[in-house]
């Protein structure tokens, strides 16, 4: 069985054509490179559902239906259905199936391992839950990347800096290549070796929006990779910062947002507050794009 051809027989059947084409094209038509964070935290949930897998699941799935036709992608976090076992996995490939094929999805699940155990993380994601794209850790190295990049057309984006609090302990550690002057930092190190190792449109990285002079910064050396911009929101993330930084020469780039839509659930109508919160992240965005250069 050809990597990326298995595991889901309804969708991959009918191909909505490669997730890179896929992200341009939601952009052209929604105007705003909003990516629809759904990370189901059980204390967060509206008043009315269950504190358990079923209440995540009905959350999740509402959360998709209100602020998903506004949004360019969709990002999970896997660990939030992960925490609840087979259950979760379970709630999660159903959550999957209901993603309409125009709409991208991103699993965060920050893999990276041996190469053998990301070539299984890799078919597990990929394979059998069929996402269009993953987060991962650039720790372990090349090994950590290429079982994923063996899956034709999928995204990965590699953990450059992040947005947490503290990132910058390991992230901002001065480093020096033999044979070149000065030092840079960690993160930035990981950025470049991503750049040049991989310049397709595929491959992009991962660079937080509570850190928009890093950000800003970083966008000017690398104008190539896809950014896929996590902490605006809830975090505070700088929003003008987070949508220059989509540009990127090789493919589209993405501003996440999570509890800022999440969040915006309230009592009765929940969903319909969340596609509200939606509607006016994308036109913040959207308004921030309009004064770009095309």
């Amino acid at each position: 069985m050809h990597p990326g051809r298995g595991g889901r027989s309804g969708r991959g059947a009918v191909s909505a054509g490669a997730p890179v084409d896929r992200l341009r094209e939601r952009l052209a038509r929604l105007g705003a490179p909003l990516c629809l964070g759904i990370d189901p935290h059980p204390e967060a949930l509206p008043p009315d559902l269950p504190r358990d897998v079923r209440g995540i699941e009905t959350f999740a799935r509402g959360l998709l239906e209100a602020a998903g036709p506004m949004a360019t992608a969709v990002k999970v976090n896997v660990a939030f259905f992960e925490a609840y076992g087979s259950a979760g996995w379970a709630a999660l490939e159903r959550l999957r199936a209901d993603v309409p094929a125009e709409l991208p999805i991103i699993a965060d699940a920050k893999r990276g391992d041996l190469a053998s155990t990301a070539e299984r993380q890799a078919a597990s994601l990929f394979g059998t839950l069929d996402v269009d794209g993953v987060t991962l850790s650039p720790y372990l190295g090349e090994d950590a990347i290429e079982p994923f990049l063996a899956f034709p057309d999928r995204l990965v984006y590699v953990l450059a800096r992040t947005s947490n609090p503290s990132a910058g302990t390991l992230q901002h550690l001065a480093t020096a290549a033999a044979g070149e002057g000065g030092s840079q930092p960690l993160y930035e190190r990981v950025a470049r070796w991503v750049a040049g190792r991989w310049l397709e449109p595929r491959v992009g990285l991962v660079v937080g929006a509570t850190a928009p002079a890093e950000l800003e910064a970083l966008r000017r050396k690398l104008p190539g990779p896809a950014f896929l911009v996590p902490g605006v929101g809830a975090q505070g993330g700088d929003l003008a910062a987070a949508v220059r930084a989509c540009h990127g020469r090789l493919a589209p780039g993405l501003v996440n947002v999570s509890r800022g839509i999440a969040g915006e659930a309230r009592d009765g109508d929940w969903r319909a507050s969340m596609a509200a919160a939606a509607l006016r992240w994308n036109e913040a965005m959207a308004e921030v794009g309009a004064t770009l250069p095309a």
